[in-house]
């Protein structure tokens, strides 16, 4: 009735409802309950956190930042405000941009992971990808390095060109700014991993290269997964007219939102920096082997041990499917 009512009279709209024309002007006159008022202003806040994700967060994430702010509050509320206000979060595509194409003279790493994506501490082990990012001025290239143990993108490098030179600035930003020791760096078998020149500077910093299967996203699924978040919290929602304004925001993304501030549903809600700040004092243990330091677990761990772990040891044979080159 109250949103009709500039346009019935209330005396018809009151009949038509079977109420009292003067129980609706006292309903009118009274002031909102105690509820009411409060749901009207943690409605507001949530509106304040949806905008400042970009409109991207939904109920768990929003719910973890009023709950960082202080607010004790059901996820059932959150979810009941949310659906009143018509804020939703962005969903994850099914898909994945593939820019994999083997190089059959070269052979691959073996894998160290087998899909045992598990790191107890900092620069145990790393993921790297590439994939491409669409603008009206053609195809830019994002190469990533993620440790696993925080989801902290560590390294990365965007170039105009599929080429090796790529992927090894992701790998040179990593390695000068987390200084690992002996960390593995899993991949999948494209021909800029599979290079002599990725294997050489792996060799001079390191690094053990490690590699899935060629075709198969599980191999590599935490950095598939990266970029599903990028695509459909940025890619999917901007068209770039320039490869210039296409590097700026995905930079903005990264180090403005990714890294500080993005709540990461594995790591408690916690964004990637407020993980590592609030375990600084974890570090990964050193064993020798073979008369070479090498990196550990089991001591410290931030992050709740695994039953009967997957052992890191080189997978056995397995068929190659090839994938389709962008």
């Amino acid at each position: 009735m109250l949103a009709n009512q500039a346009t019935f009279p209330v005396s018809v709209m009151s009949e038509g409802f079977h109420v009292s024309s003067s129980g609706f002007y006292a309903w009118k006159a009274r002031p909102p309950s105690l509820r009411a008022s409060g749901n009207a202003v943690m409605s507001e806040r949530i509106r304040r956190i949806y905008a400042d994700s970009d409109a991207t967060y939904g109920m768990p994430r929003v719910r973890a930042e009023l709950i960082e702010q202080g607010e004790r509050i059901s996820a059932k509320r959150v979810a009941h405000l949310m659906r009143a206000a018509h804020l939703r979060g962005v969903s994850r595509r099914r898909g994945f941009a593939v820019t994999t194409q083997r190089d059959q003279r070269q052979r691959p790493a073996p894998d160290l992971v087998n899909r045992h994506f598990v790191a107890d501490a900092p620069n145990v082990l790393w993921v790297a990808d590439i994939t491409y990012i669409p603008t009206w001025a053609g195809f830019i290239f994002l190469a990533v390095v993620l440790d696993v143990w925080s989801r902290r993108l560590v390294g990365w490098s965007i170039g105009e060109t599929l080429q090796t030179e790529l992927i090894l600035a992701a790998l040179n930003m990593a390695v000068q700014q987390r200084k690992p020791v002996s960390v593995i760096h899993h991949s999948d078998q494209g021909s800029q991993y599979t290079s002599v020149a990725f294997g050489q500077r792996c060799k001079a910093m390191g690094v053990r290269p490690s590699m899935g299967s060629v075709g198969d996203a599980y191999d590599n699924a935490m950095a598939e997964s990266f970029f599903a978040s990028l695509e459909c919290e940025l890619l999917d929602r901007r068209c770039f007219k320039t490869k210039t304004e296409a590097r700026l925001a995905v930079f903005t993304w990264i180090e403005g939102w990714y890294n500080p501030r993005r709540r990461h549903s594995a790591l408690g809600y916690q964004s990637p920096l407020n993980f590592e700040r609030r375990n600084a004092d974890v570090t990964p243990p050193l064993r020798i082997e073979h008369g070479f330091p090498t990196v550990g677990s089991g001591v410290g761990c931030a992050t709740p041990p695994v039953d009967n772990p997957a052992p890191l040891t080189p997978r056995s044979s397995r068929e190659s499917r090839p994938k389709l080159s962008t």
